[in-house]
C-alpha cells in the first residue's frame, strides 16, 4: 500500500506533492532509520541488516532518538534501565517506569495497554496453550501500534487476533490481541480512516467490515460490480481474486493471484485448481493431508486480505474488499456467524490457512502444541436480485478451522475441502413451487373423491364409512404421488433448460442445501407412488375370477355302479384340460409389461453414461457432453440429474411403449389378444369381479359349439371361421365384441357368493368338513355350480337376474364412473380399450413406469451412481414380480377352485 526505498536509500518527502523520493545514504552514515526518513551510523556491535537498517545484539535495544524526539547521528545499543535513552520514551515528565516487552523499552501508563495482556490461546476441546508469540509480540506490538502508530505493530496485532479467530468477548478476555485491538482502533479515531471506510482505521488493518456487531444485512446493499457476467463465449469469464500477503510480524509481502492453488491446501494439477475460479462454475475440492506434511510446509504464518478484481464505470481495474464468515468466530461467547440469520453474522476481512504459529508453548522454535487449519473454505457468488441479468453481489468467503492437538503428526491427518459455489434468492421460484403444488394438490383431491364414488359404487357401499375413507386416502396418495412427480419433472426441466442454455447470466443453480425442498417433494413423490402400488398390488391380488367352461358332452358313458353290480349311462365328462390351459395362460400374462424393464435400464444407462447426458448434470453452464480431467471436480446437481435421468427414462418408456402397440403387437406378438383368443378356441369365459358388483367379462364362447376335439377338425373350425363361414365371435350376434365391463345387480352378487359360502367354512378354522375328501368334494361341487350358474346368466337363463349391453356415455369414459346403477337388470359395457387389463400388470405401466423412475432417481440421488441406481431398480422390479406372481397364482388358484398345482 506504500512505496518502500532500497536498502541503504533514506525517504525525500516533497511537501504538498503525493511523490516521494529515495536518496543513497553516505558512507559515513550508511545505515537507515527505523522510520525510513533519515540516515544514521551503526554504534559498534551492531551490524546492518538485509533492510539498510541496524541491529543491535541480543538482549539490547536500538535506539535512534533523544528523549526530545532529536534523531541522533549514531545510534545506541543500550539495555532497558530507568533513565536511559530510548525512542520510546517521549517524555520524562512522566516516566514512572520502564517496561520492556518484545525487545523493547516503554514508559509505564497505568491506564495505558502496559498492564497484564492475556497470552494464553484456548483451542477445541479445552486445550489451553501459553503461546510463546503472544507473550514476546503481544504487549509490545500492541503499545507501539497505539503510541507511535507503527505500521508493522499494528498489523502485528491484528494478525494475532485473527490467530484468535476475530473473537471478541469484553467480560472475560478484556487483554486478548482482539479487545487490545478494538482498544487501539477506538483511541486512534483522531488519526481518521483509510478510503472513507469506518471499519477500516488508518495504519491499522482492516479486521471488522463493521465497527458494530452485525453487518450481514448491510453487504446485501452494496453495489453489484459493474461487470456483467456471461457464459457460452470462447474465453471463459473468471472471478479474479487478489491476495495481500502479510507475515506473522507484519510486513507486507506481495500481492499474489487467487489462481494456482494459493488457497487450495489440497494439491492437484494447475488446470483442475484454477477451474474453481471460472464464473459460473460450481467446484468441490477435499482430500485428507497428514499432520506432519502441513507442519513442514507451513511452519511460517502467512496472512490474506482478499479482494476481487473488476473493471469499473471508467473501464480501470478495480478491487472490492471480499468478506470473511469465519464460522469459528465468537462474539460474547456465542458463535454468531454459524446462525443462518445473516443480519446476526461478524464478518471479518483477514484470514490464514495453517496456524503453526500460536500453538508454541516453550519457545518459538518449538514443535507446536496444537495447530489450526482451514478445514473447509467456501465461496459464495450470489445473483443480484430484482436486477438486470448478470449483476452480481460481492462474493462472499465462509472459513471453518480445525483444531488439532500435536501427538503424532506421523499418523495425525485432517480432512480439508475448497469450494465455490453460485446462488440466487429463491423465493419467488418457492412460492411459484408452493402454488402449482397447492393448485394441483386441490385437483388431485377432486380426483380422488371422484374415484371414491365409484369405487363405494361399484363396491355397493351406500354409508361413508371407515373404509371409505382409507379408500379416499389410497386414492389420494396416487394422485398426490403424481403431482409432486409432475412438479418436481417440471423443476428439473427448468433447471436445465434454462441454466445449461443461457449466454447472459439470470439464473443459477439452487446449492446443496436449497435443494432440500427438491428432495423432499422426490422423496414424498416416490413414497406416496410406492403406497399407490401397493394398493393396486392389494387390489390385483384380491380379485374374484372364474372361467366359465361352454363345452358340452359328447354322448354318454355306460358305467356300474359300485358294490351293486348294477349299470346305468351318464353324461360323458368334459376335459378339464382346457381349463388348465387358459389359467395357466392368465397365470403367465398377470406381470407382463407394455415395455422391456431389462432394456429400459440397458437404454438409460447407455445414454446418461455412454452417450454422455450425464455430464448435463454437472454446476456448470456449459453443455457439453464429453467429459474432461478438470470436469471431476465440479460436482453434479441433484436437481439436474434428477432432471436429466426422468427425461431419459421418460423418452425411452414412452418409445416403447408407442413401439409395442404400433409395431410389436401388430407384427410380432400381442399377448392380451391372444389371451383373448385361446378363451374363444378353449371354449372357455372369463368373468373376473374386481369389486363387489364390479368387474371385466371375456366372452370364450366357441363359435363352434365345442373345442375339445381332434387337430383336423380344430384346423377346419379355423378354417371356416376365417373364410367367415361362421358367426362371429361376440357376445350379441352379429358382433366381434368379446370383452366388457359389467356392473352387477347386488341380488346376482349375493346368489355368487351363496354358492361359494361353502368353501369358506372349509377355510376357516373350526369348519364342519374334516375329512380331506370331503374338502375336494365341496370344491367340486363348488365349481360345477357356479359354471352352470354363470353359464346361466349368460344365456339369459336366469328370469330374475338378467343383463343387458350397451356402450358407455361419454361423461362416464371421461370421468371413470357408471352414472347409472344397476337395479333390475346387470349392465355389460362394450369395453373395446380391454381394461379387464387394470388387474394384470399389463394395464398398470404408468404407475410403474413412474415406480421404477422414481426409484431408480431417489437411489442416484443418494449414492451419485447411475450404475448402483440401476442395479438396485433391476432387483426391485424382479422381487415385487416374484411377489406378484406368487400371490396372483395363489389367488388364482382358491378363486378358480384349480388345483395350484397345475399351475405353471
Amino acid at each position: 500500500m506504500s512505496c518502500i526505498c532500497l536498502p541503504g536509500y533514506q525517504l525525500i518527502p516533497h511537501k504538498g506533492k503525493h511523490s516521494i523520493s529515495c536518496k543513497k545514504c553516505p558512507k559515513l552514515l550508511p545505515a537507515v532509520t527505523q522510520d525510513g526518513w533519515n540516515c544514521i551510523m551503526c554504534p559498534l556491535g551492531a551490524i546492518i541488516d538485509n533492510n539498510g537498517r541496524c541491529q543491535c545484539p541480543s538482549g539490547q535495544i536500538l535506539v535512534e532518538k533523544t528523549y526530545t524526539g532529536i534523531s541522533l547521528l549514531k545510534a545506541k545499543c543500550v539495555t532497558c534501565n530507568i533513565g536511559s535513552p530510548s525512542f520510546s520514551i517521549p517524555d520524562t515528565s512522566e516516566n514512572n517506569g520502564i517496561v520492556q516487552t518484545g525487545g523493547m523499552c516503554f514508559l509505564h501508563r497505568p491506564k495505558d495497554l502496559t498492564s497484564s495482556v492475556i497470552t494464553d490461546i484456548v483451542y477445541g476441546q479445552g486445550l489451553k496453550v501459553s503461546s510463546a508469540w503472544f507473550a514476546t509480540h503481544l504487549k509490545a506490538s500492541a503499545i507501539a501500534c497505539l503510541r507511535f502508530a507503527n505500521l508493522t505493530a499494528c498489523q502485528a496485532v491484528g494478525n494475532m487476533c485473527v490467530m484468535i479467530m476475530n473473537s471478541i468477548d469484553m467480560a472475560t478476555s478484556p487483554n486478548d490481541a482482539c479487545t487490545l485491538y478494538d482498544t487501539i482502533f477506538k483511541k486512534t479515531v483522531s488519526l481518521g480512516n483509510t478510503h472513507s471506510i469506518p471499519s477500516w482505521r488508518i495504519n491499522l488493518p482492516w479486521l471488522y467490515f463493521d465497527t458494530q456487531y452485525g453487518f450481514g444485512n448491510r453487504l446485501i446493499d452494496q453495489e453489484s460490480f459493474q461487470t456483467i457476467y456471461h457464459f457460452k463465449s470462447s474465453i471463459h469469464m473468471e472471478l479474479q481474486f487478489i491476495l495481500a500477503k502479510y507475515d506473522a510480524h507484519g510486513f507486507f509481502l506481495q500481492w499474489e493471484k487467487a489462481t494456482g492453488g494459493t488457497l487450495q491446501l489440497c494439491p492437484d494439477t494447475l488446470p483442475r485448481l484454477n477451474i474453481a475460479y471460472i464464473f459460473g462454475v460450481t467446484y468441490q475440492q477435499s482430500c485428507t493431508l497428514p499432520v506432519s506434511k502441513l507442519l513442514s510446509k507451513y511452519d511460517k504464518n502467512h496472512f490474506y486480505d482478499i479482494y476481487i478484481l473488476y473493471k469499473g464505470e471508467d473501464g480501470e481495474d478495480r478491487l472490492r474488499a471480499v468478506a470473511i464468515r469465519n464460522l469459528n468466530l465468537q462474539h460474547n461467547g456465542k458463535f454468531v456467524n454459524r446462525d443462518k440469520r445473516m443480519p446476526t453474522w461478524y464478518l471479518t476481512r483477514r484470514f490464514f490457512l495453517v496456524d503453526t504459529l500460536s500453538g508454541r508453548e516453550m519457545n518459538l522454535d518449538s514443535q507446536p502444541k496444537a495447530i489450526r487449519v482451514a478445514s473447509n473454505i467456501k465461496i459464495s457468488v450470489m445473483l443480484l436480485p430484482n436486477t438486470l441479468p448478470g449483476k452480481v453481489i460481492p462474493p462472499m468467503m465462509t472459513i471453518s478451522y480445525t483444531d488439532i492437538q500435536i501427538q503424532n503428526p506421523d499418523q495425525q491427518t485432517v480432512s480439508v475441502s475448497f469450494s465455490v459455489e453460485y446462488q440466487m434468492d429463491l423465493i419467488t421460484a418457492f412460492q411459484n413451487t408452493k402454488i402449482a403444488l397447492g393448485f394441483l394438490s386441490g385437483l388431485s383431491a377432486i380426483c380422488s373423491m371422484i374415484k371414491t364414488a365409484t369405487w363405494k359404487k361399484r363396491a355397493g357401499s351406500p354409508m361413508i364409512d371407515i373404509p371409505t375413507v382409507l379408500k379416499f386416502l389410497l386414492f389420494y396418495a396416487g394422485d398426490l404421488a403424481n403431482t409432486f412427480f409432475i412438479v418436481t419433472f417440471g423443476t428439473g426441466i427448468y433447471w436445465l433448460i434454462f441454466f445449461k442454455g443461457q449466454r447472459v447470466v439470470s439464473v443459477l443453480l439452487p446449492t446443496p442445501n436449497q435443494e432440500i425442498h427438491f428432495i423432499c417433494s422426490v422423496a414424498s413423490a416416490f413414497t406416496l407412488k410406492f403406497i399407490q402400488l401397493l394398493h393396486k398390488l392389494g387390489n390385483q391380488l384380491s380379485v374374484d375370477i372364474f372361467f366359465i367352461d361352454w363345452e358340452r358332452p359328447k354322448g354318454k358313458i355306460v358305467k356300474s355302479i359300485a358294490g351293486g353290480g348294477d349299470i346305468k349311462t351318464a353324461p360323458a365328462p368334459v376335459s378339464i384340460w382346457r381349463t388348465y390351459f387358459v389359467a395357466n395362460e392368465w397365470n403367465n400374462i398377470q406381470t407382463i409389461r407394455k415395455i422391456n424393464p431389462i432394456f429400459q435400464l440397458l437404454a438409460v444407462i447407455f445414454f446418461l453414461e455412454i452417450a454422455g447426458f450425464a455430464n448435463l448434470t454437472t454446476m456448470d453452464p456449459y453443455s457439453k457432453l464429453t467429459s474432461s480431467a478438470e470436469s471431476s471436480a465440479i460436482p453434479s446437481s441433484r436437481i439436474l440429474r434428477f432432471g436429466v435421468a426422468t427425461t431419459i427414462w421418460l423418452l425411452v418408456g414412452f418409445m416403447q411403449i408407442i413401439f409395442c402397440a404400433s409395431i410389436y403387437e401388430r407384427f410380432v406378438e400381442d399377448r392380451i389378444s391372444q389371451f383373448i383368443d385361446v378363451c374363444s378356441v378353449s371354449n372357455i369365459s372369463v368373468i373376473i369381479f374386481s369389486h363387489k358388483c364390479f368387474g371385466y367379462y371375456i366372452h370364450g364362447r366357441s363359435v363352434h359349439g365345442h373345442s375339445d376335439t381332434n387337430m383336423e377338425e380344430m384346423n377346419l373350425n379355423l378354417k371356416r371361421e376365417a373364410e367367415n363361414l361362421c358367426g362371429q365371435r361376440g357376445l350379441v350376434p352379429n358382433t366381434e365384441t368379446e370383452t366388457f365391463q359389467i356392473f352387477i345387480t347386488s341380488k346376482l352378487r349375493e346368489q355368487y357368493d351363496k354358492i361359494r359360502e361353502p368353501l369358506n367354512w372349509i377355510r376357516s378354522p373350526g369348519h364342519l368338513v374334516n375329512n380331506a375328501e370331503d374338502a375336494v368334494e365341496q370344491r367340486m361341487k363348488a365349481y360345477n355350480t357356479t359354471n352352470r350358474f354363470l353359464g346361466s346368466f349368460i344365456d339369459h337363463a336366469l328370469r330374475d337376474m338378467d343383463y343387458i349391453v350397451q356402450d358407455k356415455l361419454l361423461m362416464e369414459r371421461i370421468i371413470g364412473m357408471e352414472l347409472h346403477e344397476p337395479i333390475d337388470k346387470t349392465i355389460f359395457y362394450n369395453d373395446e380399450r380391454l381394461s379387464f387389463t387394470d388387474i394384470l400388470y399389463y394395464g398398470n405401466e404408468e404407475t410403474l413406469l413412474i415406480f421404477d423412475m422414481l426409484f431408480f432417481c431417489i437411489v442416484d440421488l443418494a449414492t451419485q451412481n447411475f450404475f448402483f441406481a440401476s442395479f438396485l431398480t433391476y432387483v426391485q422390479q424382479k422381487l415385487f414380480q416374484f411377489i406378484r406372481n406368487a400371490a396372483g397364482r395363489k389367488n388364482l388358484a382358491a378363486k378358480t377352485l384349480i388345483d395350484e398345482r397345475f399351475l405353471l
